[in-house]
Formats: structure tokens, C-alpha cells, sequence
């Protein structure tokens, strides 16, 4: 099992037993465990008894139900109380602005115990009317549900990557000659469709076992669709003959809008990919009027007007990046010490790690207290004696306040090299206020980094809205770095804004926000998007060298 399906576990138990007025205790229990599991990166699966009670706030008990859960995938509890709570209720559980006590009421009192009984009494204003909600928690109800209807049958971006390259280790098993394509080689960051190339006489198609695609269908005559594994995204298998190879690969590997775009002859792309037979997709942009572009680029935006000024080499790539600076250790939430999470960092080849603990207000994150951060900076000062060529920077990760205010008072903030500003508490703002809130912690002299700009988590939250022109805008003036979370559970910001960043000169740094050792590979998730929207080596802060760095920040 998967950390997040343990948590699953433990979490869906937690709300459970608070629903059904089940020991509150445990439920209060639950929700703690499920908090600092969900941060924790290593392999939980793998972890004996023993090594599972030294995570915080698993015990003996808690210990045994960790290992039930490893073990069956659930546990008696759980499977007691799901039998009676209807199917309904727990989907429920998906909406966002209602909590347990919300959904108890809902299920009592309304006999609402489905998402569309739910819908329909939001749209007649039923919910508006019930002591507790109002009409503010109705239209927040109705986003939430259109929210979740969007993001049905769709997969993060590192979950879509391990089903197609499971997928495509399956089709060679089977002896066909195959190769990923689509929305996975494009590193969207969600993902509603695994497409795979299927090089092989038309006829061969009859070759796949009825058990490999559940519910398929084949859409056209060479095109093949359906699910695998009780995935609820879909699958695409395309059959295509050998010799169309560079042609179907370069077709499949872009979007439609990049297949539209037209060249000062008035061609479309299509056309001239279908136009004559090429040895190598280069040859095809070139006959169009262009260098060959990237797949993570062929989206229809930008890309053709970016590779008339830039090479592709110009592109951030994970080897260019030098080092780190959004990462917790046990001062705050994360899994290992300080000195254990630079050595990693370390030894991964980069030249600088930075840590960036939650600040004092977030008390569930166990955020630094003044002191306990001034002690974390002379632990530094002692670690970095002993580093040659390496160095840990002095960052926190600070909570910007309801008024847009930083976490620490200058006396404290001065004394760091740098500072990541993010939003955590009172997420619910309308567009004015979140770009207001935003904006003045952006003008405050010490904030170095914007972190994950709009607190979204991908197909579970949406994140609050933002005027991001006035906040790239604001970033300019003064000299503030945008995060680009490097999370396959965030990507926050949007790739999409990349382009307006780099037009306003906002540098942007891909940062993994570690809370364990696992959690620097993320990275790569991070430059797979900055690469969709065109950032450029030049214009990554983490891809500054430690003497660049150092002086970028004014350390001495």
C-alpha cells in the first residue's frame, strides 16, 4: 500500500467514528495521525512495529492498526463502520466547506445522504435556509460539487506516470512494440487520458486479452478505449502501422491547438505533418518554419513565438539545478533532521540545501517559536563550519497572516538569509481579498519567495482566487521570486503564468517543499512544468550556484 491509501485509511476512520458519535477520542486521535502520516515521505509499508512508534504520535496501538491496514488494506473497525453509512454520505466527505458535524446535520436532520440530493438542495436554496450554513456555505457547497465533477476521471501527474509506465511494461509482456504518448510524454500536470502507440499490423489488435481493457470499445476502427485496473481514467491504445512512426508520434504528442497553429503561409501544422514523408520530427518543424519544439511546449499557447527567441537547451532542466530552499526538518513537520536533510541534499550534487520551518502560528505544523528558530539558526551556523563547498541557508516558511502581515516580527526576520511567504489558515477569500492579502505580504521588505500562490491541492482543492497580473505586478516591484511547488499534489503556480512572469522579469524557484529526504525528487515534477511554460535556466532562482546565491541574497 501507499502512504496516502493508509492515510485514507486512518483519516476516512477518524470521520467515521465522529459521525456516528463513536468514541471521540479515537476519532481525535485519527485525524492527528492521519496529519503527521500524510507528511511523512519514507515507505510506511515497509517500516517494522518499532520503526512505525517513532513516528510522532504512533503508538503501540495505533502501531498494530498501521500494520492492519498494510496488511488488509483496511481494518475491522473501518469495514464495521462504513457498513452502516451510506454510500452517499461518504462521498460527501469529497465537499469541500462542509466538515463532519456539516454532513451529520445534512444526513439527520435533511435526509440528504447523496451528492445529488445535495445539488438539488442547494439549487432550490434549501441548504441557504438550515441553521448552521446560510447562503455563503450553499454557493460554496455548489462549487465544490462542480469542482469535483470536473475533476472526476482524472490522475496527478506522478500517479499518471506510474500507471502508463506500468501499463506499457504489461502491452511489452504481451509482445507488442509500444510506446507511451499523449498527455503523460506532455507532463500535464492531471491527467483524463493514458494514450500508447501500438506499432503492429492493424490485425494484431486482436492479439490484447479481453481482461486487459475493462469496458472497451473501439472508437474507430484503429483506436481502442477503456479502463485498466479499476482506474477510472481512461486508456487509449492507437494502432498505428511502423513506417508512420515519427508522423503519429509527433501527432500524438501534441495538442490540438498546437496541431492548429498556423505558419505565415496559412498552413496549419497538421497539414504540413501530412503533407510528405520525414525521417525526423525536426525535418517536419522545419518544413513548417520553425524549430523543433519540446512535447512539454506543444500546447497551443505561447511555444511558437518562445523558440523564435530561444533554443530548447535554453529550457530549466533538473540537471541544471544547484540546490533547494523550501524544505522542513523535525524542527517543525518533517521527517529528519536538519543535518540529516542537508547531507541528502548534499550528496544528491547540489550545492546548497535551505530550510524553511513553518512559523509560530501554525501551532498543527509544529511552527518555530522565536526562540526555537534564533536556536535552529546557531545550529546552522555549527553545521555549516564543517561543509566545504556546501552551505545551509537560513529560511522559514512564514505564514502570511489574515492581514497579509508575515508570521515574525523584522527583529526576528532580519536575521534570516531568506524568507518563503505562503498562505496556510483562512483559505476561503474572495478574489479582492486573497489578491489584497497577497499583495501585502509582497511588499514586505523581507519576504523573499511567494510559496505555492494559491494554496490549491490538485483535484482535491481549488485554491483561492487570485488577479495574478497585480500579483506578478507586485512580485516586479519588489524584487519577490515566485514558487513554482514542485508537489505533484500542488504545481502551485499554475504553468500556465510562467510566460507573464518571465515577461515582468519575476524570477522562479522549484522548490519540493521536503519534509522528507523522498521529498527532493519532486523536483523533477516541478521543472516538467516549468518547462510547459517555457522557464529558462536564466530565470530559475535554484539554478544559481552557491556563490550566486549567496550574493543574490546578500549573504555574507
Amino acid at each position: 500500500m501507499t502512504n496516502s491509501e493508509i492515510v485514507d485509511v486512518i483519516e476516512l476512520s477518524g470521520k467515521l467514528l465522529e459521525l456516528h458519535d463513536k468514541d471521540a477520542n479515537r476519532a481525535k486521535l485519527y485525524g492527528s495521525l492521519a496529519y503527521n502520516l500524510d507528511r511523512y515521505e519514507g515507505n510506511l509499508a515497509e517500516l517494522p512495529k518499532n520503526e512505525l512508534q517513532k513516528i510522532r504520535g504512533v503508538g503501540q496501538a495505533m502501531s498494530s492498526t498501521i500494520s492492519e491496514i498494510i496488511e488488509n488494506g483496511t481494518t475491522e473497525e473501518l469495514e464495521n463502520l462504513i457498513a452502516y453509512t451510506p454510500e452517499g454520505v461518504l462521498e460527501m466527505f469529497k465537499v469541500k466547506g462542509i466538515g463532519v458535524k456539516k454532513i451529520k446535520q445534512l444526513w439527520n436532520e435533511l435526509g440528504i445522504d447523496n451528492l445529488n440530493e445535495l445539488r438539488i438542495a442547494c439549487e432550490n436554496g434549501k441548504i441557504a435556509q438550515t441553521k448552521g450554513f446560510g447562503e455563503k456555505t450553499q454557493v460554496s457547497i455548489l462549487e465544490s460539487l462542480a469542482f469535483l465533477q470536473a475533476q472526476a476521471g482524472k490522475l496527478r501527474i506522478n500517479k499518471a506516470h506510474e500507471l502508463a509506465n506500468e501499463i506499457l511494461a504489461d502491452l511489452k509482456t504481451l509482445g507488442f512494440d509500444a510506446k507511451i504518448c499523449g498527455q503523460v510524454v506532455r507532463n500535464n500536470e492531471t491527467v483524463d487520458k493514458i494514450s500508447f502507440l501500438i506499432f503492429e499490423a492493424l490485425k494484431e489488435k486482436n492479439k490484447l486479452p479481453e481482461s486487459f481493457i475493462e469496458n472497451y470499445q473501439f472508437s474507430s476502427p484503429n483506436i481502442w478505449r477503456g479502463n485498466y485496473a479499476n482506474e477510472k481514467v481512461e486508456i487509449e491504445l492507437i494502432f498505428v502501422h511502423k513506417e508512420d512512426e515519427i508522423k503519429e508520434t509527433l501527432i500524438n504528442n501534441s495538442s490540438v491547438f498546437h496541431l492548429a497553429f498556423k505558419n505565415e503561409r496559412n498552413e496549419s501544422f497538421y497539414k504540413v505533418i501530412n503533407s510528405a514523408t520525414y525521417n525526423a520530427e525536426e525535418s517536419i518543424y522545419a518544413s513548417f518554419g520553425s524549430k523543433w519544439i519540446v512535447p512539454e511546449m506543444r500546447e497551443g499557447l505561447q511555444e511558437f513565438e518562445w523558440i523564435k527567441t530561444h533554443d530548447n537547451t535554453d529550457l530549466i532542466s533538473w540537471e541544471d539545478l544547484k540546490g533547494s530552499v523550501h524544505n522542513h526538518s523535525t524542527y517543525s513537520d518533517g521527517a529528519f533532521s536538519l543535518k540529516d536533510m542537508a547531507d541528502f541534499c548534499q550528496n544528491l550534487g547540489l550545492e546548497y540545501f535551505g530550510i524553511a520551518d513553518h512559523s509560530q502560528t501554525a501551532t498543527y505544523a509544529s511552527g518555530l517559536s522565536p526562540g526555537r528558530l534564533i536556536q535552529q539558526m546557531e545550529e546552522i551556523d555549527k553545521l555549516n563550519a564543517d561543509y566545504e563547498g556546501f552551505r545551509i541557508l537560513k529560511g522559514t516558511e512564514s505564514d502570511i497572516l489574515g492581514d497579509g502581515s508575515l508570521d515574525y516580527d523584522s527583529e526576528i526576520l532580519k536575521q534570516l538569509d531568506y524568507v518563503v511567504a505562503s498562505v496556510h489558515a483562512n483559505l476561503n477569500m474572495d478574489l479582492e481579498k486573497a489578491t489584497s492579502r497577497i499583495i501585502r505580504a509582497v511588499e514586505n521588505e523581507y519576504t523573499t519567495i511567494l510559496g505555492h500562490p494559491t494554496g490549491r491541492l490538485l483535484l482535491s482543492r481549488k485554491g483561492y482566487p487570485l488577479d495574478f497580473k497585480k500579483v506578478i505586478d507586485a512580485c516586479a516591484a519588489n524584487e519577490v521570486i515566485m514558487e513554482i511547488n514542485a508537489s505533484p499534489y500542488r504545481l502551485d503556480l499554475d504553468w500556465r503564468w510562467i510566460a507573464y512572469c518571465l515577461e515582468k522579469g519575476v524570477k522562479l524557484s522549484i522548490n519540493p517543499d521536503a519534509h522528507h529526504t523522498n521529498g527532493f525528487a519532486d523536483m523533477k515534477w516541478g521543472v516538467a512544468v516549468a518547462r510547459k511554460g517555457g522557464l529558462t535556466k536564466d530565470m530559475t532562482f535554484n539554478a544559481l550556484g552557491l556563490k550566486e546565491i549567496t550574493s543574490y541574497l546578500n549573504i555574507v
